[in-house]
């Protein structure tokens, strides 16, 4: 695995981390996030797209990531697509 560190939340402390890496070699975002209250999760599981099961798989999890992340998540997305150039 080739992890590489693109950003952690700005105004983290010291038990908060939302943090935004990429997987170059796996082609991957990899997201750390707080886990949702239990009624999002529910709602998460429950909502329905045509041609995908309800639910939420085992290996699968819902998070949550702080909006002020979104230019490290755009970074992370491109250098994603700078793996796949390679």
């Amino acid at each position: 695995m080739s992890l590489q560190f693109v950003g952690i939340d700005p105004t983290t402390g010291d038990k908060q981390s939302p943090t935004v890496w990429v997987d170059a070699d796996a082609k991957e975002l990899v997201l750390q996030g707080w886990k949702p209250d239990p009624d999002l999760e529910a709602e998460c599981a429950a909502f329905t797209v045509p041609g995908h099961a309800v639910g939420i798989p085992q290996n699968e999890a819902v998070i949550r990531i702080p909006a002020r992340m979104v230019g490290m998540i755009r970074e992370a997305c491109d250098a994603v697509e700078r793996a796949d150039l390679r």
